[in-house]
């Protein structure tokens, strides 16, 4: 057997996986994560949870309406953001002056 002919049969064998995967696995599935959706539901609710957590990386990310002004930068004021979502997150209106 030529090794083309054991690389095309893994990559279909791959897609055939990956098709499972994508489509039809969540028909399967469905029960389960209505399930645990309506538990998220109802813990949200009971603990009256309201704020979200948009990224787990940065502690000035995660929570946006509880960071602090002052923790992008505290290195230096010139430091470079080592974290992906500073880059993603807005300036809050106090500090973004767009008055002309």
């Amino acid at each position: 057997m030529r090794r083309s002919s054991i690389y095309l049969g893994f990559s279909l064998s791959c897609l055939v996986a990956l098709g499972f995967l994508c489509f039809i696995y969540p028909h399967l599935s469905a029960e389960q994560y209505d399930r645990v959706l309506a538990e998220q539901k109802r813990v949200v609710r009971d603990l009256q949870l309201t704020d979200l957590c948009l990224f787990s990386e940065a502690r000035y990310t995660r929570n946006l309406s509880q960071a602090d002004w002052h923790a992008p930068f505290q290195d230096n004021p010139m430091a470079f953001d080592t974290f992906p979502s500073g880059s993603l997150v807005r300036p809050t209106v106090l500090l973004a002056d767009d008055t002309p």
